[in-house]
């Protein structure tokens, strides 16, 4: 019913929720939590600047065939 990331439910998110804060303990999970949204934050801009690149391209490709 719950399928939330790549098919694990609630139970399986908690027990490995409980696995990083035992191995990386409370202090440490800020963070990584920061690392982590930084890094989805320079993907999310890159795939952003590649996109844009690609439809400027296609929009100069469409003035040329014009």
């Amino acid at each position: 019913m719950f399928n939330l990331i790549f098919g694990l439910g609630p139970q399986e998110l908690i027990v490995i929720g409980m696995i990083i804060l035992v191995f990386f303990g409370g202090k440490k999970i800020p963070e990584l939590m920061r690392g982590l949204g930084s890094g989805i934050r320079e993907f999310n801009n890159a795939k952003a600047n590649i996109e844009t690149e690609v439809k400027d391209g296609m929009k100069e490709l469409d003035k040329k065939n014009q």
